[in-house]
C-alpha cells in the first residue's frame, strides 16, 4: 500500500461521490459518463483522490482497470455515507406513503427472490401498506434497456451488460460452494481439482451456458477440463434431486446458506481453490435517481438486505 502523507486533506461530498463512481464502475471513461463529467475531469478527480487517500484507488490488471484492496475495503462506507448526505438534502420532502398505491417491478434472480423477496415486501408494505412488488424474471432483454424504457423499476443482480449511464449501489458479495449428495464418494477421496473433474457436473445458466470463471482456472492451472452433465436455468432447479446422483452442483453460499443440508441428505463443500467472488447490484435508471419514492425503495431494499445478511453471518450449515 501506498505511504500515506500526514499533510492535512480536504475533500467535499462530491469528491465522495467521484470516489463512489470509480470504485464501483472500475473506469474512468464509465465513471465519467455516469456522474455526466469529461474524462479528462474525471482523471483529474481520480489524481485528486490518490492525492487524498494516499492510495492509487484503481490499478491496472491486463486490459482493464481494477479497484484496489483499499478502495474496495472503504467502498461500503463511502457508499453510506453518500446514501446518508442525500438523505439529509431530501428531508424536507414529505412522502405520505401510507396514502401511496406504488406497484414496483423488480428484476431478479431466483436466488434474490428466494433469499430476500418476502423481506423486502413486508419492510415496504410496513411503510407504504398499499404498495405492490412485482419480480419479473430475467429475460434475454437487457437490464438496461428494461431499465431506459421503464419496464422495470429496479434491477438487482449481478450482470456486466449495463450501459454506463445505469446507476448501480453494491448489496453484496457470494462466494461458491460445492453441493453433493450425503456421503459422496469424493470425500473419501480427498477434494482435489483432479477428483472434482471425475464426475458430472451441473451448470446453472439462464442462458444456457456451460462454462465459467471455475472452468478457466481449472484449464490454465492444473489442465483439467470439467465434464458438464446438465445445465440448468436456475439455482434451486437440481436441490431436490441432486441426492439421487453423484454429480457435483456449485451453489452461492447464499443459497446454501438457507438449507437444511442434513434434513435434505445433501452435503457443502469448499472448491481446492480460490474462485472470483460474484458481486449483486441494485441498479436503476438515472431519471429516477432523485424521485422520492423510487429512493426509498432503493434505500429500503439496500437495507433489508443489509440486515438479513448480518442476521446470517453464523447460519447452521454441513459443510465439510
Amino acid at each position: 500500500m501506498a505511504r500515506r502523507n500526514n499533510s492535512r486533506r480536504f475533500y467535499d461530498l462530491d469528491l465522495l461521490r467521484y470516489l463512489q463512481a470509480l470504485v464501483e464502475e472500475e473506469s474512468v471513461s464509465k465513471a465519467a459518463l455516469r456522474l455526466k463529467v469529461s474524462d479528462a475531469a474525471m482523471s483529474r478527480h481520480l489524481a485528486t483522490l490518490r492525492s487524498v487517500f494516499g492510495d492509487p484507488i484503481l490499478v491496472l490488471s491486463g486490459r482493464r482497470m481494477m479497484a484496489t484492496t483499499f478502495a474496495s475495503r472503504i467502498r461500503d462506507r463511502v457508499q453510506s455515507i453518500v446514501r446518508d448526505a442525500d438523505a439529509l438534502v431530501h428531508d424536507s420532502e414529505t412522502l405520505n406513503l401510507r396514502h401511496l398505491s406504488p406497484r414496483f417491478t423488480i428484476r431478479a434472480n431466483d436466488l434474490i427472490v428466494s433469499a430476500f423477496g418476502h423481506v423486502i415486501l413486508m419492510a415496504l408494505k410496513a411503510e407504504c401498506p398499499n404498495c405492490s412488488v412485482v419480480f419479473a424474471p430475467e429475460t434475454e432483454e437487457p437490464a438496461s434497456e428494461a431499465l431506459r424504457n421503464s419496464r422495470i423499476d429496479l434491477y438487482v443482480g449481478a450482470t456486466d451488460d449495463l450501459r454506463p449511464e445505469i446507476m448501480r449501489q453494491t448489496l453484496f458479495l457470494t462466494s461458491f460452494r460445492a453441493m453433493v449428495r450425503e456421503g459422496h464418494p469424493i470425500f473419501a477421496q480427498g477434494i482435489t481439482p483432479q477428483t472434482l473433474v471425475e464426475y458430472d457436473h451441473i451448470s446453472v445458466s439462464r442462458k444456457g451456458r456451460p462454462y465459467g470463471p471455475m472452468d478457466v482456472i481449472l484449464k490454465e492451472r492444473y489442465g483439467l477440463t470439467r465434464q458438464i452433465a446438465m445445465v440448468v436455468p436456475t439455482y434451486h432447479s437440481m436441490i431436490e434431486t441432486i441426492r439421487e446422483t453423484d454429480m457435483i452442483l456449485p451453489l452461492p453460499d447464499i443459497v446454501i446458506d438457507r438449507l437444511p443440508l442434513s434434513q435434505i441428505q445433501l452435503e457443502a463443500f469448499e472448491f481446492p481453490f480460490e474462485l472470483p467472488p460474484v458481486i449483486s447490484f441494485q441498479a436503476w435508471h438515472p431519471r429516477v435517481d432523485s424521485d422520492g419514492v423510487h429512493r426509498w425503495l432503493r434505500d429500503t431494499v439496500f437495507q433489508v438486505i443489509q440486515r438479513e445478511l448480518k442476521n446470517r453471518r453464523t447460519p447452521e450449515t454441513a459443510t465439510v
